[in-house]
C-alpha cells in the first residue's frame, strides 16, 4: 500500500519519546507500505510570518518564509528517521525518489502543507492520505477552545468545503484543512482520514488494524 502522510507542524514537538517512537514504528510499517511523509511549519513558521506580516512583508515573502521551515522541518525528521538526505522542493522529485520513506515539506506559494500532501497522493496513486495532527480528527468547533466540541467520525468533503471555503487564505493560517487541498481530496481517489498524530500507535491501527477512528472524509460520487 502508498501512503501518503501530512505531518502537521503541530507535532514538531522536541520529545525524544516522541520521535523514537514514531521511527520505531513508520519503519516497522514501512516494510509492507510505501511512506511519503509531508511535514508542516508548525508554530515556529507561524511566528516568523506573525513577525514578518508585522514588518510589511508581502504574502508571497511570509509564504516563502514558511515554506523554508517546512523543509527544514522536513530534513529534520527525515534524518530522525534515516530517510532521504535531499529534501526535494517538488512533488515530483518526492514521487521519482527510492527508499520505503520519503520526507519532504513544503512546495510553492499559495497553499499549505495539507495541499502538497494531497497533490503528492494524487501523482502517486496513493492508497491512502493520512493528515495527522494534534486533535483526535475534525470537529464542528475548535476542541482546544470548546470542550463540548463535537468530534465527526465522518465528514463530506463538501462539507468541508463549506466549513474552510476553497481559496488559500493567507500564509500561516491554521485551519482544519486548507481549500487547495479540499479541492485536490474532492477529486480523487484515494482514502483520506485525519487521526491524532501525537501517538504514533495511530498510524499503526489506521493502516493494519482498520479500526474505525479518527474522521475519515467521504467523496460525493
Amino acid at each position: 500500500m502508498k501512503v501518503v502522510v501530512a505531518f502537521g507542524g503541530s507535532l514538531m514537538r522536541f520529545s525524544r519519546e516522541y520521535f523514537q517512537k514514531l521511527r520505531e514504528t513508520l519503519k516497522d510499517l514501512s516494510k509492507e507500505h510505501k511512506f511519503y511523509v509531508v511535514v508542516g511549519g508548525g508554530r515556529i513558521a507561524r511566528e516568523f510570518i506573525k513577525f514578518g506580516r508585522e514588518m510589511g512583508l508581502s504574502e508571497e515573502k511570509l509564504d516563502m518564509i514558511g515554506i523554508d521551515v517546512t523543509r527544514l522541518n522536513a530534513r529534520f525528521v527525515s534524518y530522525i528517521l534515516g530517510a532521504n538526505e535531499d529534501i526535494p522542493k517538488t512533488t515530483d522529485e518526492a514521487k521519482g525518489m527510492k527508499g520505503e520513506i520519503v520526507v519532504m515539506g513544503g512546495t510553492t506559494p499559495g497553499h499549505s502543507t495539507d495541499a502538497v500532501a494531497a497533490e503528492l497522493a494524487e501523482k502517486v496513486d496513493a492508497d491512502m492520505l493520512v493528515i495527522a495532527t494534534d486533535v483526535d480528527g475534525i470537529y464542528d468547533k475548535d476542541p482546544k477552545r470548546y470542550p463540548d466540541a463535537k468530534l465527526f467520525r465522518e465528514i463530506s468533503v463538501e462539507r468541508l468545503i463549506e466549513m474552510c471555503g476553497t481559496e488559500w487564505k493567507k500564509a500561516g493560517e491554521n485551519v482544519v484543512i486548507d481549500g487547495p487541498a479540499l479541492e485536490i481530496i474532492r477529486r480523487s481517489k484515494y482514502d483520506t482520514v485525519v487521526i491524532n498524530g501525537r501517538n504514533p500507535d495511530n498510524f499503526k491501527r489506521v493502516l493494519s488494524e482498520g479500526d474505525l477512528f479518527g474522521t475519515k472524509i467521504i467523496r460525493e460520487g
